[in-house]
């Protein structure tokens, strides 16, 4: 990996799992991997104007524009596809072109997807973008902000092959830049065979897993109906937020928290302490359970 601060290299680093940088980091980044073609460009949305003497980003490709969202912390993703236009300008000047409207205020940094041998035509990124949509919405970690589906595109088996091995290789990277947007909630989960755990109590059955990102409480957990005078205002203020995905007191979509704790004090509606709350089918705590480990 190469970050760059203007013309300043900070610092050369070769990618291995499970390195990832962390989103925001103020810098611009261009990285790739060994034997693959592709590039990757990190861009915070304030250093658009450092950009401008990179050939690299007037090429042809795909972007992706990142913001989180105040109120959920959830994170917010637009993808787009940019052709060179006759200016000789591709994807730079689309991120130009989003800078300048206000109605797409919601990103605070861009990653870009390109070639260094610039082979990506008209086919090739309509096919990327519209598979790109498709893994970040059966992901479901990231709002996808694009108001359409993107076409398809009609590309060949043996093209669709050689996408999906693009495809495969650009997520790694762009976790790798801080943004686990084609990766579900409860996957690293499930890599890391942990076991269900439940919290219940107050009117709650919810079923929760332990990720590397934090605590998960799963789609289809019932939640309390009601908030106990030690429910903490951040609880109460977090439920408000999420009501859009609270069906008859029902999620039905996974939520991330940033603790176990409050996990379980958002679905019992009151002050909790999730290391006793959580358990596992047999009544061991979540703290037993460390313990034994």
């Amino acid at each position: 990996v190469l970050m760059y601060k203007a013309d300043i290299v900070i610092f050369d680093y070769a990618i291995a799992a499970p390195f990832i940088l962390p989103a925001g980091t103020d810098a611009i980044i261009k990285c790739t991997l060994a034997n693959w073609t592709g590039l990757a460009f990190k861009i915070p949305r304030t250093s658009l104007e450092e950009c401008k003497s990179r050939d690299e980003l007037k090429q042809t490709g795909i972007y992706f524009l990142f913001r989180r969202d105040e109120a959920t912390n959830k994170g917010i993703v637009y993808i787009g596809q940019a052709g060179v236009r006759k200016n000789g300008e591709g994807i730079l000047i689309r991120l130009f072109e989003h800078n300048r409207n206000n109605k797409k205020d919601y990103w605070t940094e861009a990653i870009a997807i390109t070639t260094s041998d610039d082979i990506l035509g008209p086919t090739e990124i309509s096919y990327l973008e519209n598979r790109f949509y498709q893994l970040a919405k059966e992901a479901n970690r990231y709002i996808v902000k694009n108001g359409n589906e993107p076409t398809l595109g009609n590309p060949t088996e043996e093209k669709q092959s050689k996408l999906e091995e693009f495809i495969d290789y650009s997520k790694i990277l762009i976790g790798t830049l801080g943004h686990k947007v084609f990766e579900s909630l409860i996957s690293q989960a499930i890599t890391h065979n942990e076991i269900e755990l439940y919290c219940i109590g107050n009117g709650a059955k919810a079923i929760g897993l332990r990720t590397a990102d934090g605590f998960v409480v799963n789609k289809g957990s019932l939640l309390s109906d009601h908030f106990t005078n030690s429910c903490p205002k951040y609880t109460k203020k977090k439920k408000e937020n999420y009501q859009d995905i609270i069906n008859n007191l029902t999620l039905s979509e996974d939520i991330l928290f940033n603790t176990p704790s409050g996990a379980a004090s958002f679905v019992l509606g009151r002050s909790a302490n999730g290391y006793i709350e959580w358990k596992n089918n047999e009544g061991l705590t979540l703290r037993q359970l460390d313990e034994e480990s």
